[in-house]
Formats: structure tokens, sequence, C-alpha cells
């Protein structure tokens, strides 16, 4: 059996916390508290991790830690991203600048990204059709980086599973590249 630290993060209400609870075997690990941020419009709020534990049909688990979204709270992506083996960047196509806040944590996880893989889910699009899957792409490659984007719903367990699975076939991917 093998174990998987992931990490989930992306902008305030793009979906972490429900993401990770769609799939964890068990009651998550949550840190939300009430919003005081006036800016946010969002009932509660994650100010310390979200943590939960899926199991895969081949017997690995997948511990899921989720970020805070703020990013104020940098801090604790650096504390986070450690000992992760890939990042899941959850995006609110609803927001007002949904590819800034692409860059913002494509920024804040550039040196992790380095050496692990990412994948990158961009939610309420078909609310908000515009930027588009095509739009997130361009705006990665003009930075140099090529992630798969993903259309999710995360309140839909198979779409949160797709993204996890692909995560973990970049991970076989670099592990069949090494051993070569």
């Amino acid at each position: 059996m093998r174990e998987y630290k992931i990490l989930f993060t992306g902008s305030v209400g793009a979906g972490k916390t429900t993401a990770i609870g769609c799939v964890s075997d068990a009651m998550p690990v949550m840190t939300d508290v009430l919003n005081s941020d006036t800016s946010i419009d969002k009932e509660r709020t994650t100010v310390g991790l979200d943590f939960g534990l899926l199991t895969l049909e081949s017997g690995d688990r997948v511990r899921m830690y989720g970020t805070p979204g703020q990013p104020r709270f940098e801090f604790l992506w650096k504390i986070l991203v450690r000992n992760a083996l890939g990042v899941i960047v959850l995006i609110d196509n609803s927001r007002p600048d949904p590819l800034a806040d692409l860059a913002i944590y494509m920024t804040g996880f550039s040196e992790a990204l380095r050496t692990m893989p990412c994948v990158v889910g961009v939610g309420r699009l078909l609310a908000h059709p515009v930027p588009t899957l095509d739009d997130y792409a361009e705006a990665l490659a003009a930075k140099g980086q090529v992630h798969p984007i993903l259309e999710v719903d995360v309140r839909d367990r198979s779409d949160v599973l797709l993204l996890i699975d692909t995560l973990l076939v970049q991970l076989e991917a670099d592990c069949g590249r090494e051993t070569k």
C-alpha cells in the first residue's frame, strides 16, 4: 500500500473544503470559522487546514490537505505543501478575475511546482463561461507552465475523483521517467 499526500488550494469559495468532504472516507477535519472579513461574501472560511482521507480501489491511500484561500495565509501554504506529491488548484470562475486568482496560486506554489505535478480545476464554468478552459491554458503557457485544466463541480464525487486521478497519473508517469 502506498500513501500520497496531495494539497488542494485555490481562491476563497472555490470549494476546497467541499471537494475534500465529498470524497473523504471519514468525516474530514475542518478549521472553518465564522468569516469576519467583509470583503468575502461567505459565512464561514478556512483559517488553518482541511484534512480528509481517501482509500483507492488499489488499497493506496490519499491524504488530502486543503489550504486557506486568502493570500494572507501564504505562510500556511508553505507549511502544508511540504512532503506533498502534487497540488490541485481550484478556481471559481464566477469571481471578478479568476485568471488573476490562478496567477496568485501558481506564483505562491511556484517553488513546489518545479518538482511536483499540478491539476487545475475550474468551477462554476457553466454559469460563468468566460474565461474558458482555453483561456486558462493560454495564461499558463504564457508563464511557461503546462498543467491539465478540467471543469469541475466540487460537489460531484466523480469530478473530484477525476482531479485526483489526473494528478496520480502524472505522478505515475513521472515515476516511470525516473526509473528509465
